[in-house]
């Protein structure tokens, strides 16, 4: 981007010094107060420009370090001091990310998207469930299984069962609904792929399978890989509705629709569906224990290293169902999530990154924008330090991640696993899997701390870059 190009573009739309009656910059904007309306539209199609927010003052959306080169310029072409607005650490935070999300938007983001809209909004329920389980597992360890018979305890224990128990059919229907298809009919597909011992297909006679499936030649086993498969049953179920509906007549579409997308759906289920679940779920089985169990701490250390650089791409959109596959009760795991813990070492390496640059810059925007965004950050909600802070300056961003892997050797020596997920920071404390990883969790995460501080404060700050970005 030429600045001075973008300056005067800008300045020639907004009808040049006789229209404009002051300027000045922020974090991210050129702000104009102009007496007569200019033309939005074209303002946006200004090489350089993000957006433009009408306001008070027209807001000009450049970005981080941009802006104050097109501010200079624009200043003087107006022939005015260019004064500087303040502004806090969630609006920065906001337009960097916005302006990152437009960089990193290709098919491959916006397909992670849609899967991570079908287990987004089953979060406060694998959470809450999660918690029940641990809780009441904990207890029945402590106490010899005393409660397992009262009945209050049988309840809340069922809360767990509940979620878990039926996660296919929660998961089938949400990815049904998100790829434009009935959500029932994807909920009836992953029905298919629960426990259930009343289920015609694991039919049994004199306690051995009766119904054998073709080409396999073995019996229908629900468990292994049922939920990919469920996922997978869910978009090609809404996928199949949309096709059969153009081949039915209008008169029946209301009966036979359904009827034949699920019949189709279920041979696909079967034959194909299923066993590639299988072996997708065996194959990221295989390879998280290879990372965890033969890398050791080198595996640990490269995961929560590599965590941010997916996060900031919006890459790790795809781990939401592996990290739901993982707290599954039945699954090799037994729903202990060891991989969880160590990517939530990256918030901490940020928070010794924040703490660090403010320590050292003498930028007081800069020391603004960490203080407000590093209580947040110790808490596990890492946006702002981000998108504000260490991803616009570069080699903060960087020694962050390399910090964070101290924490993630730390997680894997102490054998942290969580029961749930949606919680990272110290909150993660509430998700592990019981009482007694709580001070080894500290120490992990105060070693993702340390990290994170020690390279940032050595070889990550960049005072010429601090001044191009913040300011004096």
């Amino acid at each position: 981007m030429d600045a001075k190009r973008t300056a005067k573009e800008i300045y020639d739309i907004l009808g040049g010094k006789e229209n404009i009656i002051s300027n000045a910059v922020c974090m991210t904007r050129l702000r104009v107060k102009v007496r007569e309306d200019a033309d939005v539209e074209k303002l946006k199609k200004v090489d350089g420009v993000l957006n433009v927010v009408e306001a008070e003052t027209l807001q000009i959306v450049l970005g981080p370090g941009k802006v104050n080169s097109v501010g200079d310029e624009f200043s003087k072409l107006t022939g005015m001091p260019l004064g500087f607005s303040d502004n806090n650490v969630e609006d920065v935070a906001k337009e960097n990310k916005k302006a990152n999300k437009q960089k990193h938007n290709g098919p491959v983001q916006r397909f992670l998207q849609k899967i991570a809209n079908i287990f987004v909004p089953l979060l406060p329920g694998i959470i809450a469930a999660g918690l029940v389980m641990g809780l009441t597992n904990a207890i029945n360890v402590s106490t010899k299984s005393a409660y397992s018979t009262v009945w209050w305890f049988a309840a809340i224990r069922s809360i767990g069962f509940a979620m878990f128990g039926y996660l296919a059919i929660y998961v089938g229907m949400n990815a049904a609904k998100e790829f434009g298809g009935t959500a029932v009919l994807g909920g009836i597909m992953g029905s298919i792929f629960v426990a259930n011992p009343a289920l015609p297909l694991l039919l049994k006679v004199e306690d051995k399978s009766a119904v054998i499936l073709p080409f396999t030649g073995k019996p229908f086993a629900p468990g292994m890989g049922g939920l990919l498969a469920s996922l997978f049953m869910g978009i090609i179920v809404a996928y199949l509705e949309k096709k059969v509906r153009k081949i039915v007549p209008v008169m029946l579409d209301t009966f036979f629709t359904p009827l034949l997308t699920l019949i189709i759906g279920v041979f696909i289920a079967l034959i194909i569906i299923q066993p590639l679940g299988t072996v997708i779920t065996a194959g990221i089985f295989n390879i998280l224990d290879f990372a965890y169990n033969k890398l050791g701490i080198l595996g640990g250390y490269i995961l929560a290293a590599g965590f941010l650089p997916l996060v900031s791409v919006g890459l790790h959109q795809a781990l939401t169902p592996i990290h739901t596959l993982l707290n599954e009760p039945t699954g090799p795991t037994q729903g202990i999530n060891y991989l969880l813990p160590i990517l939530m070492m990256a918030g901490g390496g940020q928070v010794g990154a924040g703490i660090a640059i403010y320590v050292k810059t003498k930028s007081q925007k800069l020391k603004t924008m960490v203080r407000d965004s590093i209580t947040v950050g110790i808490l596990g909600i890492g946006e702002p330090l981000m998108y504000a802070v260490t991803l616009p300056l570069g080699k903060p961003f960087i020694t962050a991640c390399l910090g964070a892997g101290f924490g993630g050797i730390l997680t894997v020596l102490f054998h942290i696993g969580t029961v749930s997920q949606g919680a990272s920071g110290l909150l993660g404390l509430l998700i592990l899997k019981d009482f007694g990883a709580w001070p080894y969790y500290i120490m992990a995460m105060l070693g993702a701390y340390v990290g994170g501080f020690v390279l940032t404060y050595f070889f990550g700050v960049d005072d010429d870059r601090i001044e191009d970005i913040y300011g004096e």
